[in-house]
């Protein structure tokens, strides 16, 4: 499976690299930025592209947009997998608005085993999902408090259903 990593941390960056390519990896790529990951994809065409949801220049959402370019243009034919240090479950939903097929968001700090990455850039390169279980309950929560019923009481809930 053909493997682009886009990090701005050049040890984290250097580490993927090692990690995927010992379990079986093709490391087609690295990219330090976002725009010489979109550069490298076009490129490349890897099955799978895992990269960090913050990137440079600003540091905020860039490599976010990128997964978002990259997906707009390659469709479900390339994975995307997304890192992040902080639960932003308002991001997965820009991805996953068109449905979970081959994407995933991991938090850096909860991948406890290097075979969870893998996995889950496996499952993801074919076609599936790799969601962190805080992202999935934020997004419930998230669901729960958007829309009309979120301002029902309890006791009208019931009545309601």
């Amino acid at each position: 499976m053909r493997v682009v990593i886009a990090e701005d941390h050049a040890l984290l960056r250097a580490g993927l690299v090692e990690l995927l390519t010992a379990a079986g990896f093709d490391v087609a790529g690295q990219a330090g930025d976002a725009q010489e990951l979109l550069e490298l994809v076009r490129h490349t065409i890897p099955d799978v592209v895992v990269l960090d949801i913050r990137m440079p220049p600003t540091h905020t959402l860039e490599g976010l947009q990128a997964a978002r370019a990259i997906r707009d243009e390659h469709g479900t034919a390339i994975g995307i997998v997304l890192l992040s240090q902080y639960v932003e479950a308002r991001h997965a939903v820009d991805l996953l608005v068109d449905g979970a097929a081959g994407v995933g968001y991991l938090l850096k700090d909860r991948i406890l085993d290097p075979a969870e990455l893998t996995d889950a850039i496996r499952r993801v390169g074919n076609g599936g999902s790799a969601i962190d279980p805080i992202v999935i309950e934020q997004l419930l929560k998230r669901r729960q408090t958007d829309g009309p019923l979120a301002a029902l009481t309890d006791r009208e809930r019931e009545v309601l259903f």
